[in-house]
């Protein structure tokens, strides 16, 4: 195993390990605070955030609006995960201009932040998914893409949950089922919601709402990178 391989082992085994950390007493705190900081949240805010995810958890599991790409074949995996550090770093510049522009506006155009920020997160799995040769026509590869999505932006009750199912796609997929009606886009939004909520409202905030909107879209474009580019590596290299 060269040097690149016993690097990626390194990185995959740690971030294993901290994905599957049991929830501490400090989540669970955190968890009650965010439960009672929803209720103040205004009624259009809930309203804009659940639509939001609503279409687009539908847009994934249909096939449609997001464009598939073909699967990248026959390249090594260092010029892989260069293309998918370029795709990462290109969607997170493009979050942080999207970020600072609704921010500037005010509360009602922050809440125009949320339906494209998702797409700009959708589309970066897409294009990782593909360059880590993985067909999106396929609809279980969607749904994988959707996990992803959740590992990366759930609590940590829900992260161990997710986790394990994706340890084990290619045994838990064939129990998947084929009626795409069946997926619980009501859990998916309530736990992304929770995740994000504190800082996205800051980002509704006058004078510093562009700030806010910059540093929290780059950071979730890049935590999002990175939990992709891990739950790749465990299925297609079998590190």
């Amino acid at each position: 195993m060269n040097s690149y391989y016993t690097e990626i082992l390194k990185e995959l085994n740690e971030w294993k390990k901290k994905t599957r950390r049991k929830p501490s007493i400090i989540n669970n705190a955190s968890k009650t605070i965010q439960n009672k900081f929803n209720s103040i949240l205004p009624e259009p805010y809930h309203e804009a955030v659940t639509a939001a995810i609503k279409t687009m958890v539908k847009a994934v599991l249909t096939g449609s609006q997001f464009l598939s790409k073909k699967p990248y074949l026959q390249i090594s995996l260092p010029e892989r995960e260069n293309l998918v550090k370029e795709k990462i770093n290109f969607y997170r510049k493009t979050a942080m201009i999207e970020g600072a522009g609704t921010g500037a506006g005010g509360f009602l155009i922050a809440l125009a932040d949320f339906p494209l920020l998702l797409s700009i997160k959708i589309k970066l799995l897409y294009d990782i998914a593909a360059i880590y040769g993985f067909d999106t026509n396929d609809y279980k590869e969607r749904l994988y893409i959707l996990h992803i999505f959740q590992l990366a932006f759930s609590s940590q009750a829900k992260t161990n949950q997710v986790f394990s199912k994706m340890e084990n796609w290619e045994e838990y997929s064939k129990t998947l089922p084929d009626d795409i009606n069946l997926f619980n886009w009501r859990d998916f939004q309530q736990e992304y919601r929770d995740y994000i909520d504190i800082a996205k409202l800051m980002q509704m905030l006058p004078v510093i709402g562009a700030l806010v909107g910059m540093s929290v879209n780059s950071k979730l474009i890049n935590k999002l990178g990175i939990t992709a580019m891990n739950s790749y590596r465990m299925r297609i290299y079998d590190l």
